[in-house]
């Protein structure tokens, strides 16, 4: 199913499992400080409870009932609480330390709610020590500098465990607890395929749905204020050539052109020069050609790493501007290489393509017969 018709798929199903489902969640909680176990949900900005029973004195308890959808939920121990994916006839078991029942229980019977548990508890302590380093810097800046290889080594620890969990856990339900620290404003790719691999894995669950739902109205929203969309007509420019003549990106209409922004000076342009030389010669008979903006200040570098890379389209421009190039500044360009694939119209068709990926584009568009 193509994710554009999810919308639609979305609605049919949330009218098909507007039914109640059979769990059970069991097993034995010692150090309670109260004799009362919930089943809980989340419910706007609050916690409702759905199902209640008491903890016997061996610490052994019971919830069999009926809720509304297959969903995550909350078991509650007085202020203690922990996740729980729970879909068609769960039977869960769960046992620890009511105290602190976050930090020391063991979850059988659902591998998703044991994972997201254990991420829990990795991500809170991760949010603890950042609480206590910024409290230390706060009462004695000083210690910033001698906090900093510390804090640097945890920090990366913290992320390599991020990328494992995601790993490891593709098209899980847990990935839930990676989607809740993703700010889609600084890392959307993220935020979009954690989203997308929560619907590929739990699209039943009515929050998993609304959860998609606010990402596709933030990819609309960003992509239409994003002037290099996919779709939307590439901003035309026109630079200097090496011979003093002028060229313009118009100029190349009816070509599928890659507009590749690069330097001299860069060594990872440097490195997919190969590559792009490699397409080009593969598609140049299909109409395809390249485009290269150099932000190079010095003219004759620039010259001699296009004889040396073996460059030879002949669409090679520059203003000698490095990063002033007003080119790069029409494309917002930060970094290089970057690169826009654009099609016989003028239409942006994907950007920061490289290696296979371009390949791929190039073959779908062009063929490769």
């Amino acid at each position: 199913m193509k994710w554009i018709s999810l919308a639609l798929f979305v609605g049919l199903l949330s009218s098909s499992i507007a039914q109640e489902i059979d769990i059970m969640v069991s097993g034995n909680i010692f150090n309670a400080e109260t004799d009362s176990v919930y089943l809980a949900q989340r419910s706007g900005d609050g916690i409702s409870n759905i199902e209640g029973t008491k903890i016997k004195k061996s610490g052994d308890f019971k919830i069999e009932t009926k809720v509304a959808n297959p969903d995550f939920y909350i078991l509650r121990i007085g202020s203690s609480k922990i996740d729980l994916i729970l879909r068609e006839g769960s039977a869960i078991k769960v046992y620890g330390d009511g105290s602190n029942i976050e930090k020391f229980c063991n979850i059988v019977g659902s591998d998703e709610s044991a994972s997201m548990n254990e991420f829990t508890r990795e991500k809170n302590a991760w949010v603890a020590y950042v609480d206590s380093v910024n409290a230390v810097i706060a009462a004695d800046p000083t210690q910033q500098n001698a906090l900093r290889g510390q804090f640097q080594q945890k920090q990366q620890g913290y992320q390599a465990l991020v990328r494992a969990f995601v790993q490891n856990n593709q098209n899980s339900a847990a990935l839930y607890t990676i989607q809740s620290i993703i700010d889609p404003n600084l890392d959307f790719e993220g935020y979009e395929s954690i989203t997308k691999q929560l619907m590929a894995g739990f699209s039943e669950s009515p929050t998993v749905q609304e959860e998609y739902s606010k990402m596709e109205k933030l990819k609309a929203d960003k992509l239409a204020k994003d002037p290099l969309a996919p779709g939307k007509m590439a901003p035309d420019f026109t630079e200097a050539m090496a011979d003093g003549q002028m060229l313009s990106l118009s100029d190349l209409r009816g070509n599928v052109v890659l507009l590749d922004f690069w330097a001299s000076w860069c060594g990872p342009c440097r490195r997919e020069n190969p590559n792009v030389v490699a397409l080009y010669e593969k598609y140049k008979d299909k109409g395809f050609t390249v485009m290269s903006v150099s932000l190079d200040k010095d003219k004759a570098k620039w010259l001699a790493a296009i004889e040396k890379d073996n460059l030879t389209w002949p669409n090679h421009v520059s203003d000698l501007q490095f990063w002033q190039s007003k080119a790069a500044k029409l494309y917002g360009v930060t970094g290089i290489p970057f690169t826009v694939l654009i099609d016989q119209e003028g239409k942006i068709i994907r950007t920061k393509l490289r290696g296979p990926q371009l390949e791929e584009e190039l073959s779908r568009i062009l063929g490769d017969s």
